[in-house]
């Protein structure tokens, strides 16, 4: 965010921010070469070393300069400064025609007509000018306090020679053309499409087609027929019902051809609201829509499933306050449809009718305050002559007389000794202006506006002038380090100092917005025609950090290294998928824009994990339970081989095992032989003993 009082080249001063778009935001500002307000659009900083982002900027900015006509909100200016890139537009106070219809329901169809009218007029002056607007919607159309429409934000326009133009850029999804939804050719009548929607909903205070996503209402605007506006608005005007279905054809061989086609069926509806004069071509075979699987794959890639925020009212008010909205700036006599009326339509008015009641008003009151002040003039005038008044005047100047006082010598004195001198007089003092002197030294009065022992009123303020310095000194350059860059141009203006462009500089010291240092530096000796640069932070300097996995241990930490960021802890484990020596994995992740100096861990492999051994132990003779336990104990698994008797060996103890000794893998297989006893004498001779 760009902070208020900021200047941007030396020029325009922000003021306040005002509103948001989907890639900037617009400030009030002060054009201080001209002295007026101008709006100031700046983009918005996720986006500004994005060198796509910045191109489609400067091309907004360039195709909306060359347009000029009162029904477009004209672009005076385009820049960079300290890595900010703004464009300068009219500062237009009124209310988007969005929220106007939202605050009235639905609008007359005379009101309707009329700002189709002024609307259709800006619009015009762009395609004239080979440049298709791509987004008309209720949002981008501004109603002045004054009553002028205006077109704005030429987001997505792009300047063309030929008749139209492919491109898959999209505008609202609400007032998208048919063609704009396909991603097909965008031109004049796409636009046409557009301003049908607007005026379809300005009718009816609704728009024809919504849904549960983007997709979905772009396929509507594909497929379904649009609903004719009189079901919802009845006594809607015949003529302004058909001009809305002409606009909105899906082929756009069926709409106006240009706006001034339109402008002229939209003057005559409001003279003949019911006349049958709109001429819609024929539909063909040809026109009829279909829609491929891959042409609604693209269309749902285009769009975001989520619906766009342009639909949100609040999100373009543009900064102008709602508050101070008032229906009567509005009124529909307003649009009266005498400012339309034609003599090719034999309805011509009377001249006096071509007023704005509204004015006549106010020149009757006017008329009526010139005629009172003129009539006491004349009293005044002759009782003064006869000398009805002599006493009065007389009164006051004897009053006079005896409330004046003498003006005391101030030149010389530093401001504060001045005021004091004359307070105790009952006088005031006002500082006129500051400039060099070739005898006073900064800070003294080398002028005051009312020479010294002449009588003035008690409570005149003096006009003084003060010096700014001594002709042949120089100005030290006053420290504005850690300052805010208003904050600090101030410093520096009040010293007398000349403040040029300001300088934008990484820095890991001061946070973006604040100056770092000047040129020349602080407590340097200058002549007052010197300009200082400031250095302003545009805070820390974004490194994107390299991508180390895979590559050797020693490659990894030199790119580290070599990107301005250091390299952290380095941990080496076994890892079976990765080769012996090759970076495993990176704390912070590759591509990812990070201050300079930030720390990256890495994991080193060491390589597939050897085997791990243990050494086996004997437990002939002893009870099956404790070999269980070990082999458990030590990553083994142990298995019953058979069963045996044994004069040797009691119940339950083990014979024999295999392995018996040396060492064998984690994991491995230790299989025994567990005694059953000896053989009863009443047992049979088949079964396998052992002596052992």
């Amino acid at each position: 965010m760009v902070k208020d009082g900021i200047y941007l080249s030396g020029r325009y001063q922000v003021l306040s921010k005002i509103g948001a778009g989907g890639m900037a935001d617009v400030y009030k500002a002060k054009d201080c070469m001209l002295n007026r307000y101008v709006a100031v659009k700046v983009l918005k900083k996720e986006y500004r070393e994005d060198e796509n982002f910045v191109k489609k900027f400067r091309s907004e900015a360039q195709a909306a300069a060359g347009l000029l006509n009162p029904n477009i909100v004209n672009v005076y200016d385009v820049g960079e400064d300290r890595g900010l890139y703004y464009m300068v537009m009219e500062l237009v106070e009124g209310i988007t025609l969005k929220e106007y219809v939202h605050k009235k329901g639905k609008l007359s169809s005379k009101e309707a007509i009329s700002i189709a009218i002024q609307m259709c007029t800006g619009i015009g002056a762009a395609h004239a000018a080979n440049i298709i607007h791509r987004d008309i919607k209720p949002q981008n159309i501004i109603i002045s306090r004054d009553g002028k429409v205006k077109v704005t934000d030429f987001g997505i326009a792009k300047a063309t020679t030929s008749n139209t133009i492919s491109s898959n850029a999209m505008g609202s999804v609400h007032y998208s053309s048919p063609e704009q939804a396909r991603g097909g050719f965008s031109d004049a009548k796409s636009d046409i499409y557009s301003i049908g929607i607007t005026l379809y909903e300005m009718a009816t205070g609704r728009v024809p087609f919504d849904g549960d996503s983007t997709v979905s209402v772009a396929i509507k605007h594909l497929q379904e027929e649009i609903t004719p506006p009189s079901e919802y608005v009845p006594d809607i005007p015949y003529s302004l019902e058909q001009i809305i279905l002409k606009c909105t054809q899906k082929n756009g061989e069926r709409r106006y051809s240009n706006t001034s086609d339109l402008i002229q069926d939209l003057k005559r509806s409001l003279v003949d609201p019911d006349g049958d004069f709109v001429v819609i071509p024929p539909l063909r075979s040809a026109d009829t829509v279909i829609i491929t699987d891959e042409e609604l794959d693209n269309i749902r890639d285009s769009y975001d499933d989520e619906y766009d925020d342009e639909y949100d009212d609040n999100e373009y008010d543009d900064g102008y306050d709602d508050d101070e909205y008032d229906d009567d700036e509005y009124d529909d006599d307003e649009y009266d449809d005498d400012e339309y009326d034609d003599d090719e339509y034999g309805r011509k008015k009377r001249g006096s009718e071509e007023v704005n009641p509204r004015m006549n008003k106010i020149m009757k009151i006017l008329t009526i305050v010139v005629a009172v002040i003129i009539v006491f003039i004349a009293i005044f005038a002759i009782g003064k002559a006869a000398g009805i008044f002599k006493g009065f005047g007389s009164g006051i100047t004897a009053e006079e007389t005896e409330d004046k006082v003498k003006v005391p010598n101030i030149v010389g004195k530093t401001e504060e000794e001045a005021r004091k001198i004359l307070r105790d007089k009952d006088l005031g003092l006002k500082i006129l202006t500051r400039k060099e002197s070739k005898k006073y030294e900064k800070g003294l009065i080398i002028e005051q506006g009312v020479e010294p022992g002449e009588k003035v009123k008690k409570n005149t303020t003096i006009e003084v002038v003060v010096s700014s310095k001594l002709v042949g000194d120089q100005i030290t350059v006053p420290n504005v380090a850690g300052m805010d860059e208003a904050e600090a141009q101030k410093t520096l203006e009040a010293e007398g100092l000349k403040v040029g462009t300001s300088e934008a500089v990484y820095s890991d010291q001061y946070e973006e917005g604040i100056v770092i240092g000047t040129t020349p530096a602080s407590g340097s000796k200058v002549s007052e025609d010197t300009k200082i640069v400031m250095q302003v932070s545009k805070g820390s300097e974004k490194i994107t950090v390299p991508n180390v996995v895979g590559k050797s241990d020693s490659d990894a930490q030199s790119m580290i290294k070599s990107a301005k960021l250091k390299v952290g802890t380095v941990t080496y484990e076994y890892d079976d998928s990765v080769a012996e020596g090759k970076v495993v994995s990176q704390s912070v992740a590759g591509g990812k824009k990070v201050s300079a100096g930030t720390t990256v861990d890495i994991l080193v492999s060491r390589g597939k994990k050897p085997e791990e051994k243990v050494s086996i132990q004997s437990f002939v003779g002893r009870d099956e339970e404790e070999l269980l336990d070990w082999a458990y104990a030590n990553g083994l698994n142990a298995t019953k081989q058979s069963e045996e008797y044994s004069n040797n060996y009691p119940e339950g103890m083990i014979i024999s095992m295999t392995p018996s000794s040396g060492n064998a893998s984690k994991g491995s297989t230790i299989k025994y032989v567990l005694s059953l006893g000896p053989k009863s004498s009443g047992q049979g001779g088949s079964d396998s003993e052992t002596d052992e």
